[in-house]
């Protein structure tokens, strides 16, 4: 058994210098592109592209994907702890190749894509040439499967797709979607829909309208309200078997919460760097912010949910990477989605409280991570039912008590208790008695 809290010196050399580049290389280039995500855009390309390049010959791309895939194959660890540095960037973790919605597509179609998908649509995904859309929410279903109405349609040599999707992220950039949808709808709830690669070009795809998210200050929204209206997709564009549209999803899923958690321990670090400068810069009476009792408390409780936090999301990769299958993890991954959003906004909050009127202005991001506190706590399920998986997960294997005491209760393990004294077994009623 080997256990650990150090990351090894080479790679805490490319951590220093990621580090180093999102201070002064895309930092800046936040202030000066919309979407990261838009590969159509003649400026974004200008100035991420070559950021791209040095990632690459730093052997930093998409680390957490195998070398048969284009990455580095470094794992989830590793990757957690480059996020920690680039969490709160626009465009950083689109520079180092592991962004969502991107990856997570990415993973799907390395599970479940035949070798034709995978030659059109996953290396140029993975190269970050092409951008892809998850469309799954319904407007009247997001986490119950059995409120989905999408159908697709087994006709011939197609399948054709019928239906609303609701906040289908980066739909106006992407060259794919990818979609689920009821294909069986008698069947057991699990087994019901389907999921399939749909190519954005496709006739009868409508994008209703793109919808912004609070906080964010960009001309059009990003995430599409879409509809498709008897889109014709080939047989072989179905990806893993028919009715297995959910398990796909976890594929996909699992992995998206896990990197949603790791860039959000980069967002509540920074926030916390920024309560530290404030506190020690901004005049209070005879002294700074820093003197003042109730300010160190604010200090002290953001440091002890950050660090709280962040062990559990590494000590969640790490099983990850231990195990290669996201269900085995499933109780951890469930834990970090539940305190992701509290933790976040906990600790924006009381950054925000330190900065006052320019902690709600649009000088600093604060006010946008408070809203993306809330966004954390709908993204890829609500958190109420990942606390709600945790305890089921934990109720399993949980015992009754054999009698009227729990197990753990004084007076049952006194009666239980017993000493070996050479070859006897000797009670705690017996030793009393002898005395």
């Amino acid at each position: 058994m080997t256990w650990g809290f150090e990351t090894d010196a080479e790679y805490q050399k490319d951590l220093d210098w990621a580090e180093e580049l999102v201070r002064t290389e895309i930092e800046p280039v936040d202030q000066l592109v919309e979407h990261a995500w838009d590969v159509g855009d003649p400026v974004r390309n200008a100035l991420i592209r070559p950021l791209q390049e040095k990632v690459r010959e730093r052997n930093l791309w998409a680390c957490h994907l195998g070398p048969e895939l284009g990455g580095q194959g470094y794992g989830q660890l590793k990757l957690a702890l480059l996020n920690e540095v680039l969490g709160h960037t626009h465009a950083g973790p689109v520079v180092f190749g592991n962004h969502a919605p991107d990856s997570g597509n990415g993973e799907i179609l390395a599970h479940y894509g035949t070798p034709e998908l995978k030659e059109r649509y996953l290396k140029p995904l993975i190269d970050n040439e092409i951008a892809s859309c998850y469309s799954m929410t319904e407007p009247q279903g997001g986490s119950d499967p059995t409120a989905f109405v999408t159908r697709a349609f087994d006709d011939g040599d197609s399948w054709v797709l019928s239906g609303q999707k609701w906040f289908s992220s980066h739909a106006r950039f992407a060259s794919f979607f990818i979609v689920m949808a009821v294909t069986d709808p008698e069947a057991d709830r699990h087994r019901r829909a389907s999921m399939f690669v749909v190519p954005a070009d496709t006739p009868g795809i409508e994008i209703i309208r793109n919808v912004g998210v609070y906080g964010h200050d960009e001309v059009e929204g990003t995430h599409a309200y879409v509809q498709y209206n008897d889109v014709r997709i080939p047989k072989d564009h179905i990806l893993g078997n028919r009715g297995e549209g959910f398990a796909v999803a976890q594929t996909r899923l699992g992995g998206g919460r896990i990197h949603h958690a790791m860039r959000t321990v980069g967002l509540v670090r920074e926030s916390i760097d920024m309560m530290l400068e404030r506190s020690v810069s901004r005049k209070s009476g005879d002294g700074t912010l820093a003197d003042r009792q109730l300010v160190k408390t604010m200090i002290a409780d953001s440091w002890i949910q950050y660090q709280q936090f962040r062990l559990l999301v590494l000590q969640t990769a790490w099983k990850i990477d231990q195990y290669q299958d996201y269900r085995k993890v499933i109780t951890d991954i469930s834990a970090v989605k539940a305190a992701m959003p509290k933790v976040l906004s906990d600790v924006v909050g009381r950054a925000i409280q330190l900065h006052g009127s320019l902690g709600i202005s649009t000088e600093l991001p604060l006010g946008q991570w408070s809203a993306e506190a809330h966004h954390m706590a709908l993204a890829d399920g609500a958190t109420e039912l990942h606390q709600l998986q945790v305890a089921k997960q934990l109720l399993r294997g949980a015992t009754p008590a054999p009698g009227l005491f729990p197990t753990r209760h004084k007076i049952a393990l006194r009666e239980a208790a017993e000493l070996k004294l050479g070859d006897r077994l000797v009670s705690v009623d017996d030793l009393v008695g002898a005395e």
